[in-house]
Formats: structure tokens, sequence, C-alpha cells
């Protein structure tokens, strides 16, 4: 698959079924990410699904009708840090990686942000060495380091917190 292919636009309710099933196999296959889990998340109504979509802002990365990835950013309410959003839910598809998806949709999510946030924030699991490297490529820094971020199977993993400077952009 090549770039090309790939469109990129923000999700809708209407795209919630497509979204369920990418966001259950992220879940299910990538438990280590996501601060959610398939366990909490499997038995949710298409409504719920729906309506996160409707309240949130969450691109997808479609490969003609497949949804092959996902990435959001969170602002926030707060009036002290509405400077600064969030990005959350990347991830890509195992047979859609290695094409730029993930790429372009990190630049999507820094292009809705631009004019919105003065930076975009994130975290990563130490050990997803791709997504650093990823991250990296478009000027993330790490400005932070919690150990035992996250608790899955009875193992810690430490999480990476990455931060992006869009006033010097």
């Amino acid at each position: 698959m090549t770039t090309t292919q790939t469109e990129i636009r923000r999700l809708e309710p209407a795209d919630a079924q497509a979204y369920r099933e990418i966001r259950l196999e992220a879940l299910r296959l990538a438990p280590e990410a996501f601060s959610s889990s398939f366990e909490s998340e499997c038995t949710q109504t298409m409504d719920w699904f729906a309506n996160r979509l409707g309240k949130s802002v969450t691109f997808g990365a479609f490969r003609g009708t497949e949804l092959v990835g996902t990435a959001g950013l969170v602002l926030s309410e707060r009036q002290k840090e509405q400077h600064k959003g969030t990005m959350v839910g990347m991830y890509v598809r195992a047979d859609a990686r290695n094409a730029g998806v993930g790429r372009r949709l990190v630049e999507t999510v820094i292009a809705y942000a631009k004019g919105r946030v003065e930076q975009v924030q994130l975290a990563v699991v130490s050990e997803n060495i791709a997504a650093l490297r990823l991250y990296e490529r478009f000027g993330f820094v790490q400005y932070g380091f919690e150990k035992k971020a996250l608790k899955q199977a009875g193992r810690y993993y430490d999480e990476i917190r990455m931060a992006k400077d869009l006033q010097s952009v």
C-alpha cells in the first residue's frame, strides 16, 4: 500500500462501525499501548462509539472503504490548559504499516492543532521504538518519563512523555 492510496479524514458518528472494529483490534493486539482496555470497550454499544466520535477529534486513514489507522487530538477544556492538546489513540493496522500511514496521521493531527493550541503532547510506551522514532522525526521531544505508567496482564509498562512546540513551526 502506498500513501497515495490512503485518504485521511476526520471520523464522524457514521463511521462508528469501522471505528469500533479498529479500536477493539488495537486494544486486543496492542493492549500495552492504550490506557483503556479491550474488556472495558468491547461491551460498549454502537451508539457509545458514535457519540465518542461526535464529541472528539479523531482522524482515520482509509484504504478504499477500510479504516486502516486512527489518531486523535484531545483539546483541554480547562482554561489554564487550553494552550495544549494531547495526541491519543494512534494505531495503524499491521498490513498498512511502513507505508507512510502513521506519518500522514501525525501530519494531520499537527495540522489540525496549529492555530488551536501552542503545543501537542503525547505518551508512548518506552518499548515502542518505531513510534518513538516517528514522533522524533516530527520534532517531538521527551519531557518526562513515567515508570510503571500502565499495567497489563500483570506486567508494567513505562511511558515516555513527549511534546512538540507549535509556536516555532
